[in-house]
């Protein structure tokens, strides 16, 4: 690996982000001791794998990557298609399953949905910063992240879905939207809230929505495990505060 790349690698997200695979491999290490450790045994081989090919990526020029982006856009557009005809997984077809392993192509969309925009913008404004206003370009962007998103709602996965029009939101605010469109995006979205919750939303994904805000309505059954984190979280603290 080159200096200049080792120099300029964020080394901060990289440690805190092996920190947390560490931590999740403990936790799943204890968890799965019943069943021969099979899912944590999947997850370091998984985790190894994944920083193989972070390790290959950066030797790819990141120019290359968003020139090519239309390409793998085009591929997991027809991946969230086809897999909407998979048999259903917890209510949702958003996975394939081959076999020894099995992938989720909304998540891979991501990096090539942000790619793709960011291609897009870049070319937008060529011809000034202010060009990204303009109701044509922004039909535009807004058709790239429309078609995988409706198809990712269509298996549902309304949190996924979620995660593309955030992601998209801070682009255009960073790339100079007009402050018109952002207060009209938050006023439309007061507006969509509440008629998406009581007419659009499965009933899986309301009581996930209620269970948040309220755990204690369902205190045995939905509400129960994130009642009892609070109670692990708080008797570790009350132990660490007594004992200091």
């Amino acid at each position: 690996m080159r200096k200049k790349e080792l120099k300029n690698m964020e080394w901060g997200l990289l440690i805190v982000t092996i920190i947390l695979s560490i931590i999740g491999l403990v936790a799943l290490f204890s968890a799965t001791q019943e069943v021969e450790y099979d899912e944590f045994n999947k997850q370091c081989i998984w985790l190894v794998i994944s920083l193989i090919i972070m390790v290959a990526i950066t030797q790819i020029d990141y120019k290359l990557i968003v020139r090519v982006s239309p390409i793998f856009y085009g591929l997991f557009v027809i991946l969230l298609f086809a897999v909407l005809f998979t048999k259903p997984i917890n209510g949702a077809r958003s996975w394939f399953d081959i076999g020894f392993f099995s992938f989720q192509p909304g998540e891979f969309a991501k990096i090539f949905v942000i790619l793709f925009l960011t291609l897009a913008i870049t070319k937008i404004q060529r011809n000034g910063k202010h060009e990204v206003n303009r109701p044509t370009r922004l039909l535009i962007l807004f058709a790239i992240l429309g078609l995988p998103v409706l198809l990712i709602i269509r298996q549902p996965d309304f949190g996924t879905a979620i995660a593309f029009i955030i992601a998209t939101s801070l682009m255009l605010i960073t790339a100079g939207i007009d402050k018109k469109y952002i207060i009209g995006a938050l006023i439309l979205i007061v507006v969509s809230v509440p008629i998406i919750y009581n007419f659009i939303l499965p009933e899986h994904a309301k009581q996930r929505i209620d269970i948040f805000l309220n755990p204690e309505s369902d205190p045995r059954g939905a509400g129960y495990n994130i009642i009892q984190s609070k109670l692990a979280i708080g008797a570790r603290w009350t132990y660490w505060y007594g004992n200091f």
